[in-house]
C-alpha cells in the first residue's frame, strides 16, 4: 500500500468525523439532498462487479484510473502503456485534460460529467464505471487522487470505489462528497462511439464527439454522431458531425444526404448550405450547389466569410464544371 493510499485513509476517516460534528448538510449539500430523497429513477444499490481493477503505482493513480475506465469501455490497454499519454513526471500525477485526452487516442469517448452526485450515481446504475477527483488534504495544500466508482448503496449511504491497492472499498457519501467537491465536483466516464452516456446533454456530448473527431478518428467520430441522432433526433451538431465525418472518410453521397437533412430541419443554419452547397458542386450538380451557396450566404451570420468564399468557388467551376469522381 503506498504511502499516499495511507494517509488517504487516514484522512478520509478524519473528515468523515469532522463532517459529522460539524453537520454535513452545510459542507455537504448534494449528499443531504440525496439522502433525503433518493431520485426514483435510481435503484437503491448498483455494482459494477465486471469492471477491471489494477493497482496503482505511487503517484499514478491517473494511468490505473484511465486504464479501469476504459478497458470497461472495450479497449484493452494497461495502467503501464497509458503512463507516457497521463503521467506528468515534474507534478507526479496527470492532470484532467490528459485525463480526457487519453480515451480519444483508442477511438472512445470521453465525457465529463455534470458536477451533480446524482449524475455520477445514474452513470453507475446505466453501467458505465465513473473516474473521480478527489483531494485529501486541504484545497489549499491538496493531496489530489483519481479513483473509479462502481457501485452505491442507498441503504447503507456508501460509494464503492476501485482506489489505490484496493479492489473495492466502501466510503460513506459524506466522507465521498468531502473529498469529491475541491475540483468542483470533477467527473468523468468513457464510453465506446456508439454508447451515449446516460446524463449526457446535447450540448456536452456534441463537444466531446467533436473532439474525438478533430483527433482524427473519422470512423469511430462518425458512429458517435449517429448515437448522437439517436438520443437527440433532429440535433444540428449530429447532423452536420455525421455529414461532415461521412465527407472525411470520402462517402460524398452520405456527406451530402446528411448536409440535405440538416438544411432541411434546420433552414435558418447557413453552415448546413454552405457544406452541403460545397459538397454538390463537388459532385458536379453545380446548380443545386449555386442555390445552396446563395442561401447560405443570405443567412448571413459569423460564418459569412466561409459562405461567400464557396459562393465564389461554385461560380468560377462555371455551369458546367467538371465532375469530380465519387
Amino acid at each position: 500500500m503506498s504511502a499516499l493510499y495511507r494517509k488517504a485513509r487516514v484522512i478520509a476517516g478524519f473528515l468523515f468525523l469532522g463532517a459529522l460534528l460539524n453537520g454535513c448538510a452545510l459542507i455537504l449539500p448534494q449528499t443531504e439532498a440525496i439522502r433525503d430523497k433518493r431520485p426514483a429513477d435510481l435503484p437503491v444499490h448498483a455494482e459494477l462487479t465486471e469492471v477491471p481493477f489494477f493497482p496503482q503505482e505511487e503517484f499514478q493513480c491517473g494511468p490505473a484510473a484511465i486504464a479501469m475506465a476504459m478497458n470497461a469501455a472495450g479497449a484493452k490497454v494497461t495502467p503501464e502503456a497509458m503512463v507516457g499519454q497521463v503521467y506528468l513526471p515534474a507534478r507526479k500525477g496527470s492532470l484532467q485534460i490528459e485525463m480526457l485526452v487519453a480515451p480519444r487516442r483508442h477511438g472512445l469517448i470521453a465525457y465529463e460529467l455534470e458536477p451533480q452526485f446524482g449524475d455520477l450515481l445514474r452513470e453507475v446504475a446505466a453501467g458505465t464505471p465513473v473516474v473521480v477527483l478527489e483531494n485529501y488534504r486541504l484545497r489549499v495544500w491538496p493531496l489530489w487522487h483519481y479513483a473509479v466508482i462502481v457501485g452505491y448503496d442507498f441503504d447503507k449511504g456508501e460509494v464503492i470505489r476501485r482506489s489505490g491497492t484496493r479492489q473495492r472499498q466502501t466510503m460513506p457519501f459524506t466522507v465521498f462528497e468531502y473529498v469529491w467537491k475541491d475540483e468542483g465536483y470533477w467527473a468523468m466516464v468513457v464510453v465506446p462511439p456508439d454508447r451515449v452516456p446516460a446524463t449526457a446533454t446535447e450540448e456536452r456530448y456534441g463537444q466531446a464527439v467533436a473532439a474525438l473527431e478533430r483527433s482524427g478518428n473519422f470512423k469511430n467520430a462518425h458512429i458517435a454522431y449517429n448515437a448522437m441522432l439517436g438520443r437527440w433526433p433532429g440535433s444540428l451538431v449530429g447532423l452536420m458531425g455525421s455529414g461532415n465525418t461521412a465527407y472525411a472518410l470520402k462517402d460524398l453521397a452520405s456527406a451530402e444526404s446528411w448536409f440535405r437533412d440538416a438544411t432541411l430541419t434546420h433552414p435558418e443554419a447557413p453552415a448546413a448550405f454552405n457544406n452541403y452547397a460545397h459538397v454538390l458542386a463537388e459532385r458536379g450538380r453545380l446548380k443545386e450547389a449555386l442555390a445552396a451557396a446563395e442561401r447560405a450566404v443570405s443567412l448571413g451570420g459569423p460564418l459569412l466569410p466561409a459562405s461567400l468564399k464557396t459562393l465564389e468557388e461554385i461560380r468560377q467551376r462555371g455551369p458546367a464544371g467538371p465532375r469530380k469522381p465519387e
